[in-house]
């Protein structure tokens, strides 16, 4: 099958077809050097310039400022949640999390292995179907840091913007939609992201960190969990994933060549309006999990009158060309991924498949 289809998938999620288009042309070769970029040591001076180049884009696309270090990690978000309290958390101290979702609670866990935790605010006993407002919040002023998630992948919630906190360092989970819509990086103490949905593959991981944070890391951490070895050594301390940060600087250079985060997310708010005004607009057929405010642009979430038809709607969407809109399994349902290089004629399609299933079904 050569064909492409309407991936929806959560992650490793939809890539631009101008990336994927000219990843298949260096593949065996890329031009002038005679290597594959699989092949390609990370000492060359070849990947020098694809790190460098990468970076200084990403600068570029978001405004990075200078007193920031751009990290390429391994380890997933997963790792930071365990890096984050590590290097930020004194022996002592306490932290605040803002809990949103599964990932959320995960990152809590975590830190509790290191330190205090201050859950401040949470949504839990409505399902996480809506972001916490600020009277909720119960914020400690002599946190180390406060630690939220700013859009939430299996319940399809997402941060309308950038929660409002005194001089405490603010640290973002930006996996789901980093780089979806304008970002005001600085606002932020440390940002981080699995690449695997907005940026390329799997198996990189995005950390924006502000210079002064170095500082706080004890010394005595174990040397590939300081964020200091990261930053003295530019990602290069070891073997980096090379292939995987080829493909962010491509992606990276498609961004910028769109329009850049102003553009995008209006592409992005235009194809989530067009779903949820589908889902809204059926009488009750369909049912979004998040309540409006909340809504995700990044995952669509929402449910049928009964499960019976949430497994003949995977199963009659898949065999249209419409794939992975199975929600995540810990709550079921249906959910649609439609991230920055997902294209706005599948969700016509999936609105299209919507309408007709309801008409066959409802």
């Amino acid at each position: 099958m050569t064909t492409r289809i309407f991936n929806f998938a959560a992650g490793p999620a939809v890539l631009p077809e101008a990336v994927l288009a000219e990843a298949q042309r260096d593949l065996m070769a890329l031009p002038g050097i005679g290597m594959s970029i699989l092949e390609i040591s990370h000492r060359s001076k070849t990947f020098d310039e694809i790190l460098q180049g990468c970076e200084a884009d990403m600068r570029k696309l978001a405004n990075i400022p200078a007193n920031y270090h751009v990290l390429f990690l391994q380890g997933g978000a997963s790792l930071q949640f365990s890096m984050v309290p590590m290097n930020l958390l004194p022996a002592g101290g306490k932290a605040d999390y803002i809990v949103t979702g599964f990932w959320s609670q995960k990152a809590v866990k975590e830190a509790q292995r290191i330190g205090s935790v201050n859950v401040a605010a949470t949504t839990e006993t409505e399902n996480f179907s809506r972001i916490p407002e600020q009277s909720e919040w119960k914020l400690d002023p002599g946190a180390a840091y406060v630690h939220f998630t700013s859009n939430n992948t299996i319940i399809g919630t997402e941060w309308a913007g950038v929660p409002e906190i005194a001089a405490v360092p603010l640290v973002c989970d930006a996996s789901s939609d980093i780089f979806s819509r304008p970002i005001d990086v600085g606002r932020h103490a440390l940002i981080y992201a699995g690449a695997q949905k907005n940026l390329g593959p799997s198996g990189v991981t995005l950390v924006i960190l502000r210079d002064d944070l170095l500082a706080r890391s004890p010394k005595n951490l174990p040397t590939m969990l300081d964020y200091n070895t990261h930053a003295k050594e530019k990602s290069l301390y070891n073997t980096p994933p090379v292939f995987g940060i080829y493909i962010i600087r491509l992606t990276m250079k498609w961004l910028l060549d769109q329009g850049g985060l102003p553009e995008i997310g209006k592409r992005n708010a235009d194809k989530a309006k067009l779903l949820y005004d589908a889902i809204d607009g059926s009488g009750g057929f369909y049912r979004a999990h998040a309540k409006p405010g909340s809504r995700s642009n990044m995952n669509v979430t929402f449910r049928l009158p009964s499960e019976e038809l949430e497994r003949r709607f995977v199963q009659g969407s898949t065999e249209a060309g419409l794939d992975g809109l199975k929600g995540h399994r810990s709550v079921g349902g249906i959910r649609a991924s439609i991230y920055n290089a997902f294209p706005r004629p599948g969700v016509e399609a999936l609105v299209s498949f919507m309408k007709e299933f309801q008409r066959k079904s409802g």
